[in-house]
């Protein structure tokens, strides 16, 4: 026998297991478990639970009672494990998110869901939007350092491309809309991947691509450019008229805003096309002056027949103004409403195509204002403080970039407290991130087990 051979196989094999040894030792688990929470998170809210439903199926349109329970306890599961973690280790950063206006703001929602027309609807659906809205808050606080945040939506958002990618190769029928799909066979062709319809999956993958734009930004070469493209692709794909517009456009104002010194201007660049988008769109419904711009604009007036929806939205905000109709519960009865002569279709809508609107409709027009100063003005004050501390130049343009796609999307589709809908939880994450970012430094690095 060669003892020398021998010797040296002993060697190695106590060297492996010296290293496996050390790597086991320097894992540390919580913070492994922190990140696989918001990963977890990450792909809940974008694949879901149920994802590649068959449109072409009559069953697509019931609600299945089980599996929404299940939604219930997996949002609330991770909402309950995500406090745990982050009230262990930042509970400073929590305490700040417990403002006057941020409890004017939830006490009014259970005040209207009180008063409520379907008051058992509002609390579960309420519920639901608790969970998921915490969890999205917590988010930016889970991983333990800046670069395992990126590696958490990096991780996330590839597992999603490729998971959309291999259902729109390996099984079309489930991920690309067809002629015979049971609400819009007119979307045939159009790319949705693991998403119920394109209008989900198109502001998804907009969002991906400032995810991938901000990897590329902070040195991840590979991943970073993969995602943007990728999603890019898709989004192309989708054939999501809206967020192909907003995709390029949002970015190069948010680098406006970025690049901007000024608050006052910053507000002037964020907010004054919003309010003339805003006024275009419901607005060309209330006046007739602003409908006859609307007509002169080279696209469809009605918006692809929003308009219909925007006038019973705005009827039944001038039936409850200050209330409400209670939150999430006003279209399961819109169909026994009266509408104009030729627009009883819009009595089906599942929502107003319109953020605001929509908040107004079930929260009232108090509701609404407290969105409003929670949700679109305090985040560009926060963004401006980050800004001035130099903290983390290129996160806090991310977040940014979320905030002002999400602002402008709301002008045509409904998301804002929107339950489990993936534009919201994004949204809600951004918000919270530039909350934090003012606040707070980013941490770089772990530091080294004690």
């Amino acid at each position: 026998m060669d003892r020398s051979a021998t010797h040296i196989a002993d060697v190695e094999a106590r060297s492996l297991g010296h290293v496996l040894h050390d790597g086991l030792a320097g894992l540390n688990a919580v913070r492994a478990a922190r990140c696989v929470v918001a990963v977890a998170a990450l792909l809940l809210v974008m694949v879901t639970l149920s994802p590649f439903p068959d449109l072409r199926s009559e069953e697509v349109t019931i609600v299945v009672g089980g599996r929404m329970a299940l939604d219930y306890v997996s949002w609330g599961l991770l909402a309950a494990v995500a406090v745990l973690f982050v009230a262990a280790t930042d509970a400073p950063a929590l305490k700040t998110l417990v403002t006057p206006l941020h409890l004017c703001l939830v006490g009014w929602l259970l005040i209207n869901i009180v008063f409520s027309e379907s008051r058992g609807v509002s609390m579960q659906r309420f519920v639901l939007a608790a969970s998921v809205t915490s969890l999205a808050m917590l988010l930016p606080l889970l991983p333990p350092t800046q670069r395992s945040f990126n590696r958490c939506l990096g991780i996330a958002a590839l597992a999603l491309l490729v998971l959309c990618y291999l259902g729109v190769f390996l099984a079309p029928q489930y991920s690309i809309h067809t002629a015979l799909d049971v609400t819009e066979p007119q979307l045939a062709g159009d790319w949705r991947g693991s998403f119920g319809h394109k209008n989900v999956a198109s502001p998804v993958m907009t969002i991906l691509v400032y995810v991938g734009i901000y990897l590329s930004a902070v040195g991840s070469f590979v991943m970073g450019p993969a995602i943007a493209a990728l999603a890019g692709i898709f989004l192309i794909f989708t054939g999501g008229k809206t967020s192909s517009v907003l995709c390029l456009a949002i970015y190069a104002l948010a680098s406006l805003v970025y690049v901007t010194k000024s608050l006052w201007l910053k507000r002037v660049i964020c907010f004054v096309p919003l309010i003339v988008m805003n006024l275009l769109t419901v607005g060309s419904v209330l006046s007739p002056a602003l409908g006859a711009m609307t007509r002169l604009l080279p696209l469809d007036p009605t918006f692809t027949g929003r308009s219909d929806v925007w006038q019973l939205a705005l009827a039944a905000v001038a039936e409850k103004p200050v209330i409400g109709h209670g939150y999430a519960a006003f279209w399961d009865d819109a169909t026994a409403r009266q509408t104009a002569q030729g627009a009883e279709w819009a009595t089906s809508a599942a929502h107003s195509h319109n953020s605001y609107l929509e908040l107004a409709v079930t929260i009232g027009l108090p509701g609404l204002a407290l969105v409003v100063l929670v949700f679109v003005l305090a985040p560009l004050v926060n963004f401006q403080s980050a800004q001035a501390h130099s903290r983390s130049g290129a996160l806090a343009k991310l977040f940014l970039t979320i905030w002002l796609f999400g602002l402008y999307y709301g002008t045509t589709e409904t998301f804002l407290l929107e339950r489990q809908n993936a534009i919201w939880f994004m949204f809600a994450l951004a918000v919270a991130g530039l909350h934090f970012l003012a606040r707070f430094q980013c941490v770089e690095h772990a530091e080294p087990d004690r």
